[in-house]
């Protein structure tokens, strides 16, 4: 006999644990009758319409279930729902810093301002890692291909994103290498860095040296001798941000993973620190139930507007909204965007939402924000860490190797994946044990602990509009 999980009172489906031969894993099984033209029940929420009728005990997938996403409208109501937050002290060891919240890690980016100098960026990381030594943790360069031919709003973005990246805590020192001919130039992103008071910045162009290599090497040996004897000191919690991310999931991450990093996202937000929520198209079809969560109608009325930009930019380009899930969330047990999101906003915790940051913008307000961008793992994990996160939980259960340019701690939602895979996972989450998880995220943050693919460090920009 095959083991199931129903996961609410309400559903009329439930999660094959096992492979019983005809259902795999992580898909669902019908646990009444259903009718075609009715709703099928997850999570206590509708997850799409039975497209044909289905008997009890049979595979619920995309050949009987669609979404109803297309007959839903979007008259959003407030109705709040909010948990009181009953805070505590506690401390990790981190990177105390002037005008920034302590990083947990102490390291130096070397950051292109345009994708003509990834090259030279490159090569000066390359021959400084001689150098490296002490408490240094990394001498990075950050390649992208953009910084020129954008114009509008994707060059503001990109501009701000890669400015942010440089103000996010766990920077010890930035080198920009710019070339001098570019859109998005030096200039551009230093009137950004400037206004916020901070002196661990350099910058050059290319054409305005003898030899751009070795200049740039000459200021990472600089950034060398200031940062390598650093050491942690005691910081509160309440100045730790992490970044709420899922990719590849299955059937079982609304369930384990994305559960267990809720958890401890509620453990965060109850020592004072902060935990941001973002790929609005996993929000479609659970958006009501977080905008219960604002905190009040101000954020309720930014959410709203984001939710409904979102989905007017689908429309705009001629998709509809339920353009999702991806072939491997299908694969895994996901049939319809809804399923999808209801899983995905588990991540969130139970605690208010109490600010809404635009794509790029840094976070300003202690608790559970929620950040305007798409769910594409690259573009979603680079805004985050440029919206101030030290620290991505990234909740998986297909399994991924891409890891942001701050520490990712990569979560399984099933121990399959997690074992096949243990060179890319950091934390099996089957156990649904979220305090084992929050002690390797303290660790984690006090650099007692290393992510898998923490070395992997890249960067990638939402863009919308032309390229010239």
């Amino acid at each position: 006999m095959s083991k199931i999980y129903k996961i609410h009172q309400d559903d009329n489906v439930a999660v094959e644990l096992e492979n019983d031969g005809n259902v795999k894993p992580g898909h669902k099984i019908a646990l009444v009758n259903i009718k075609s033209g009715e709703y099928v029940i997850k999570y206590g929420h509708i997850i799409g319409i039975a497209s044909q009728d289905i008997k009890a005990g049979e595979w619920v997938h995309s050949h009987n279930l669609k979404t109803h996403l297309d007959t839903q409208k979007n008259d959003y109501e407030y109705k709040p729902s909010l948990e009181e937050i009953n805070y505590k002290k506690g401390t990790f060891l981190g990177y105390k810093r002037k005008n920034r919240r302590a990083g947990i890690r102490n390291d130096i980016y070397i950051i292109p301002t345009v994708g003509c100098v990834n090259g030279v960026a490159k090569s000066i990381s390359e021959i400084s890692q001689k150098y490296k030594r002490g408490n240094i943790d990394s001498i990075s360069y950050l390649p992208h291909q953009f910084g020129c031919s954008q114009l509008g709003q994707d060059q503001t973005n990109i501009e701000t994103i890669l400015a942010n990246i440089a103000l996010n805590p766990n920077a010890t020192y930035v080198l920009f290498v710019g070339l001098g001919c570019e859109n998005s130039s030096i200039e551009r992103i230093k009137s950004i860095i400037d206004k916020k008071n901070v002196n661990h910045v350099k910058y050059y162009n290319c054409q305005n040296v003898e030899n751009e290599v070795e200049y740039g090497v000459e200021i990472i040996k600089e950034f060398i001798d200031k940062a390598a004897s650093l050491e942690r000191e005691e910081v509160d919690i309440s100045e730790l941000c992490i970044g709420l991310k899922c990719g590849g999931s299955d059937g079982y991450s609304g369930i384990t993973a994305n559960p267990v990093a809720g958890m401890v996202s509620n453990i965060i937000i109850e020592h004072g620190g902060s935990a941001i929520l973002t790929e609005v198209p996993e929000m479609f079809g659970a958006e009501q139930i977080l905008m219960n969560k604002c905190i009040n109608k101000t954020v309720f009325s930014s959410y709203c507007k984001m939710i409904n930009d979102f989905k007017n930019y689908y429309i705009t380009q001629g998709f509809p909204v339920y353009e999702n899930p991806s072939p491997g969330n299908k694969e895994g047990g996901i049939t319809t965007l809804e399923e999808k999101s209801l899983g995905c906003i588990t991540k969130a915790g139970k605690y208010p939402i109490v600010d809404v940051l635009n794509y790029g913008q840094a976070i300003t307000k202690c608790g559970l924000n929620v950040l305007d961008g798409p769910g594409n793992d690259l573009i979603a994990s680079t805004s985050l860490g440029a919206s101030g996160c030290q620290l991505i939980l990234f909740t998986t259960g297909r399994g991924t190797p891409y890891s942001s340019f701050v520490p990712t701690i990569k979560i399984a939602s099933n121990s399959l994946m997690a074992n096949k895979k243990n060179n890319w996972i950091d934390y099996d989450a089957s156990s649904l044990d979220y305090e084992k998880l929050y002690d390797l995220v303290l660790k984690t943050a006090s650099g007692l602990y290393k992510c898998k693919q923490e070395e992997n460090k890249e960067i990638a920009f939402f863009k919308k509009g032309i390229t010239l």
